[in-house]
């Protein structure tokens, strides 16, 4: 049963007193995986590579890399794929989407992966461009499952959404989708970022309930721009409490103080979804290094080695 955790509000302990009471109680057994992006321009390659360099020594158990809507996107996306893959020894995750690709386009796809060595793949249907109607040859995540199962056995991450997909009609219709996708054959689910951790756990009791027994992984988005997180949330669907609103009022030219809190709630989310027997997180990094790397920091965790991409 979910453990309602009190709602935070400015009256609450001060944001460096929870990070020294989360650093006392360091978790065991924690799993992290991270995701990038490829970026667009030349200029932001070395903001990624930086990312890479300093977060992959931490062992992450995969990275997941998004796939892009045109054609010269997916082709980064495979070219950063297959470098990772080529340079360390980390399992890589591309995302596949549904959107833009004939059957045997997908199957193409996936025979260079199976052949370059990688092993997961992050299943997703992907986004339309606005006003396309037009009929996909693969129409759903379900559909794409079951093509890749019925030819390859990589492991297979679907999405999950604890404040509910903003095209799904119902919460149970969501949920009844999530369950076929893992009856189809998907190994576990990553979930939309969230940042009340009561959405999370009482999403995770329904999909229990469901009979979904595959791991539900939670996604953490370290909050490097507010306003830009704002409009990440209003496009898919999730839900920003007010509590947080108010931890980062009046801090748009303060990057140091918001970095400060946003590093500090990470953390103390992750505490508490540990504490309720969450094992693996999902950082979204947005390709940066620093917030994601302090948070694993402060979780315990330390770099093994130099990875040379």
């Amino acid at each position: 049963m979910v453990r309602v955790i009190p709602q935070k509000n400015q009256g609450s302990l001060r944001v460096m007193d929870r990070i020294k009471e989360v650093v006392r109680h360091v978790p065991e057994g924690i799993s992290i995986s991270f995701e990038f992006f490829p970026p667009k321009e030349v200029e932001k390659e070395n903001s990624l590579w930086d990312a890479l360099h300093r977060l992959l020594p931490l062992q992450p158990k995969f990275v997941s890399v998004t796939y892009g809507a045109g054609y010269s996107d997916r082709a980064r996306t495979r070219n950063l794929v297959e470098r990772i893959q080529k340079t360390t020894d980390i399992p890589v995750s591309p995302h596949l989407t549904c959107v833009g690709h004939t059957r045997d386009q997908l199957k193409d796809i996936l025979d260079s992966y199976w052949q370059a060595g990688v092993r997961n793949l992050v299943a997703v249907r992907g986004d339309r461009a606005p006003g396309d109607t037009s009929p996909l040859p693969v129409p759903y995540a379900l559909d794409l499952i079951e093509l890749i199962r019925s030819q390859y056995a990589f492991e297979i991450y679907v999405a999950a959404y604890p404040d509910v997909h903003p095209a799904a009609p119902t919460a149970r219709f969501d949920l009844d989708n999530l369950k076929r996708k893992i009856d189809a054959g998907a190994t576990a689910a990553i979930t939309q970022f969230f940042f009340d951790n009561n959405d999370f756990l009482r999403f995770r009791d329904r999909c229990r309930k469901a009979g979904i027994q595959a791991e539900i992984i939670p996604g953490i988005l370290p909050v490097t721009n507010f306003e830009r997180t704002k409009t990440f949330a209003d496009r898919c669907g999730a839900r920003v409490p007010e509590w947080f609103h108010q931890y980062f009022e009046g801090l748009d030219e303060e990057p140091e103080t918001r970095n400060f809190i946003a590093a500090g709630l990470a953390i103390d989310q992750v505490q508490e979804l540990h504490l309720e027997g969450v094992n693996h997180f999902h950082f979204y990094t947005l390709n940066r290094c620093e917030l994601t790397y302090a948070i694993c920091r402060s979780l315990g965790l330390r770099s093994q080695r130099v990875v040379a991409c």
